[in-house]
């Protein structure tokens, strides 16, 4: 027998008796005992980052030193989710004229072997959107998510139209939590690299090549 490929959603409600056939007796009768459970494990999984993976593990202190840090990158992160979001989208809209063709398709077979396989394909189709569904709508969440942290982060200190005002300051105390943990025993190619920048860094800002004028702050209005 073929083992259990995909966690039992939902989906469990209306095509439980097909995906059980695929297991022994005795797994399937423990399975079905477990439909309720295993329904909560599906609706409550995490895909996507949570707002404390968010706050901790992408908008860390020793990366994004700054106020201004933080919000570019939330930017960034944001925008990369709606652009997939999007795509998600017309994923989801192939999805229903495919099954639209295969129900059209369905109506047309006379082969009993015919219709078992179309059919498979039919289920298979539904299952893909139901994990669509589920994974439009986290993304939706980090995306609320990122807009309430660039709200938050936003305090009229920084320039938010120009994403390269704010790195001179950023970067370079970025490059300094670098250089604080290095040690004797550190590649030399990362010594080299995050020295050389800081200098670099601080040779520019004393020019006055990367500095921006205070009064060049921008805001979105």
């Amino acid at each position: 027998m073929s083992k259990l490929s995909v966690s039992l959603p939902e989906y469990t409600q209306v095509h439980l008796e097909s995906i059980l056939s695929t297991l022994q007796e005795d797994d399937a009768t423990e399975l079905l005992a477990l439909a309720e459970d295993l329904k909560q494990s599906w609706e409550t999984r995490q895909i996507f980052r949570t707002e404390t993976e968010i706050r901790v593990g992408v908008l860390d202190d020793g990366r994004h030193p700054t106020k201004a840090a933080k919000y570019w990158q939330a930017v960034r992160e944001q925008n990369g989710m709606l652009e997939n979001l999007v795509f998600l989208s017309f994923d989801m809209r192939r999805n229903r004229i495919q099954r639209e063709r295969l129900l059209r398709e369905l109506e047309t077979l006379t082969d009993d072997l015919d219709k078992a396989e179309k059919q498979i394909e039919l289920e298979e189709n539904a299952f893909s959107y139901l994990q669509m569904i589920q994974t439009a709508e986290d993304r939706a969440r980090e995306i609320k998510i990122w807009a309430k942290v660039k709200k938050e982060l936003n305090d009229g200190s920084f320039d938010t139209l120009n994403v390269n005002t704010h790195q001179a300051e950023s970067l370079h105390k970025r490059l300094q939590n670098r250089a604080s943990a290095l040690n004797e025993h550190s590649d030399s190619t990362e010594v080299f690299n995050v020295i050389g920048q800081i200098r670099t860094i601080e040779r520019l800002k004393e020019e006055k090549v990367l500095l921006a004028p205070p009064q060049e702050i921008k805001q979105i209005k």
